[in-house]
């Protein structure tokens, strides 16, 4: 067992959509562009509270983009969403020049982010978004771990940010387990538990499965610290080097490619600022399928017992290293 209680399971879809709707009681200027899945992604709460601010635009994902910049730069806070996998590489370029270029303040909601979307298959699944989004300069990047911290996330990019904001979250309901009036400081990380031979390092859905991951470990021995990572760029260097020079060992884990995310991110900041051995977990440089998000996360290695597994057989090699 550990010192997290699942509230109830809840998508984070559904928090961005809370997050968005109370956003709109405090910014007057902003205003939403429906990509015709708005009930999908919760902004339908939206909608519903200020029909004369809500903007329905259908499938046209690199239309919404261009527009949503246009709208920003004459003062608006324009915020759209759709799938991630059609937000971030559908709009790739009206993201970049339209919105990355101009540093126009517009909230972009990546859903239906890795491959928890389950049924949906190898098409409709974000593996890449973090990897693609992370490389435009002045955007931001949250990847908050529950509904709770969703919403707090959708709330802080608003509040926080004078630019771009891509938010990344899941459809399927997870496990409900921070603080519902936390405080979200976008570019701060987070230990959730603390730990001295192994530093499991996760994002998204996968924080709740490091969280479990780290409960097994400590039955075989193990002493794992998790960190939890909500803000991908920025990214908390200061706590990346502290949590190494604690536990010497890294593994990171996140619901996307092992090329361009996290983990990726995670090894930049430490090869050149505190060097440790790393295993990075995630999707390996493949394309997901169909199934239920169970079934997935146990194919891929994604589920608490999968991280264990993979965390001791890492911690020996990287003893067979040093």
């Amino acid at each position: 067992m550990n010192e997290f209680v699942n509230q109830g399971d809840k998508a984070t879809r559904l928090g961005f959509g809370e997050g968005i709707a109370e956003a709109g009681d405090l910014f007057p200027n902003l205003i939403v562009l429906g990509a015709d899945i708005t009930s999908s992604v919760g902004l339908n709460l939206f909608a519903e509270k200020y029909p004369n601010r809500f903007f329905s635009f259908g499938i046209a994902e690199q239309n919404i983009a261009a527009v949503a910049a246009g709208l920003a730069l004459t003062g608006k806070i324009p915020v759209f969403s759709t799938y991630g996998v059609f937000a971030a590489l559908r709009a790739a370029d009206q993201i970049r020049i339209s919105i990355c270029y101009n540093n126009a303040k517009v909230i972009i909601g990546g859903a239906h982010a890795g491959i928890s979307v389950g049924p949906d298959g190898a098409t409709h699944q974000a593996l890449e978004d973090i990897a693609a989004i992370r490389a435009l300069p002045n955007i931001t990047l949250l990847s908050p771990c529950d509904a709770n911290q969703a919403k707090a996330a959708s709330l802080a990019a608003i509040s926080q940010i004078d630019g771009p904001v891509y938010i990344r979250f899941g459809r399927e309901p997870v496990p409900n387990f921070t603080k519902p009036e936390q405080k979200f400081t976008i570019g701060k990380g987070e230990i959730l538990t603390d730990g001295n031979d192994v530093a499991l390092i996760a994002t998204g859905h996968m924080v709740w499965e490091a969280i479990n991951a780290a409960g097994i470990l400590k039955k075989n021995g193990v002493s794992a610290m998790v960190v939890n990572i909500s803000t991908i760029k920025p990214i908390d260097k200061e706590l990346l080097v502290r949590v190494a020079h604690k536990t010497r060992k890294v593994i990171t884990i996140e619901e996307h490619q092992i090329h361009g995310g996290l983990g990726s991110t995670v090894a930049e900041v430490l090869s050149q600022a505190f060097p440790v051995p790393m295993k990075i977990i995630g999707i390996p440089d493949c394309f997901g399928e169909s199934g239920t998000p169970a079934e997935l996360f146990e194919k891929y290695g994604l589920n608490a017992k999968a991280i264990a597994k993979q965390t001791i057989s890492a911690l020996q090699h990287f003893d067979d290293l040093i």
